[in-house]
């Protein structure tokens, strides 16, 4: 056998390994790892958004395998899985829920992070700035403008005492009070922080502060969240309004949502997660909202506390819950 055959020999095996190394590379599986802070709907409705996309995308299973985790709204909880994470080298990390987010971004810095239904990520100290986090996170929020509570509120009834209820601790729920105590001047509300640190707090608190307000802000507290039916009921018996930014919680029985969809807020991580799946930097991609508000007014509640609501205010509504 002459010398070239031999050399042409050794490079086409050259070759034809390069390519096979290149071709399992590329279809390697992926693993993504998730994480929801609560399984409260806003919370499910947003991974279903997510993993919607990501399918749509070319990343759903069996080309991903998805390690899905749920914190029980618990903060340590959280940190634990956010440990696991971090040991398991994921390609990508999503996570859903402010509480959520914070433990993730915290202990992970070399992975990318997509986040989704967290309320405002720059005070949360998630990112730097809307345009760029500066880190390895971006995605999408529930943030709405705080005027549009008011100003919906004013339009329904002439409220003039506001109670926000507030768990502290909770970023998102802390955010949003800060808020609406900045603007209550121009819309004459005068806002009231009531603090829930526990589930009893409700039953113990609640009863005096219905008798004192016009309504209630119900911010995106986990404590809220889950006694969302018990708050209602007693603000019911006294004609106090109920008003949140929140979809689920209008579901759950609030009275009114001014309310960005969640599902969508999910699809719009679900798109960030193909593009840096696909090559791009988390910090190339900006952090956004759904541009889409939603007017909901739950029917059953506004029945069972005799609310009256005008023709005018009801041409505001999008969206009727019976």
């Amino acid at each position: 056998m002459s010398r070239i055959p031999v050399r042409r020999l050794l490079l086409l095996a050259g070759l034809s390994f390069v390519i096979n190394l290149i071709s399992v590379e590329a279809g390697a599986e992926k693993r993504i790892g998730i994480l929801k802070y609560t399984e409260e709907a806003r919370f499910v409705e947003s991974q279903k958004g997510i993993m919607d996309q990501l399918k749509k995308g070319g990343f759903g299973e069996p080309a991903v395998k998805f390690t899905i985790e749920n914190a029980g709204g618990s903060k340590m909880k959280a940190g634990e899985i956010a440990q696991k994470f971090a040991a398991a080298k994921m390609d990508l990390i999503v996570t859903i829920g402010t509480s959520a987010t914070i433990a993730v971004a915290k202990m992970i810095k070399d992975v990318p992070i997509v986040f989704s239904t967290v309320y405002d990520p720059i005070e949360a100290g998630i990112a730097k700035d809307w345009k760029s986090s500066g880190n390895n996170t971006t995605g999408s929020c529930t943030r709405i403008p705080m005027a549009k509570v008011m100003k919906s509120l004013k339009e329904f009834a002439p409220v003039k005492k506001l109670a926000v209820l507030y768990t502290p601790g909770e970023k998102n729920s802390e955010v949003q009070l800060i808020e609406l105590q900045k603007i209550q001047a121009g819309f004459q509300i005068k806002v009231i922080p009531v603090i829930l640190s526990k589930e009893e707090d409700v039953a113990q608190i609640l009863p005096r502060v219905v008798d004192t307000v016009n309504a209630l802000y119900l911010t995106g507290s986990s404590i809220v969240g889950t006694t969302v039916p018990i708050i209602v009921d007693m603000a019911n018996k006294t004609k106090v309004a109920t008003i949140t930014h929140l979809d689920d919680l209008v579901d759950k029985g609030a009275l009114l949502g001014v309310c960005v969809n969640s599902y969508l807020v999910g699809c719009l991580a679900g798109e960030k997660a193909v593009k840096i799946l696909k090559g791009a930097k988390p910090s190339s991609i900006p952090i956004e909202t759904s541009k889409k508000l939603e007017f909901v007014l739950n029917m059953k509640t506004a029945k069972t506390g005799q609310f009256q609501i005008s023709p005018r205010f009801m041409k505001t509504v999008t969206r009727i819950i019976e």
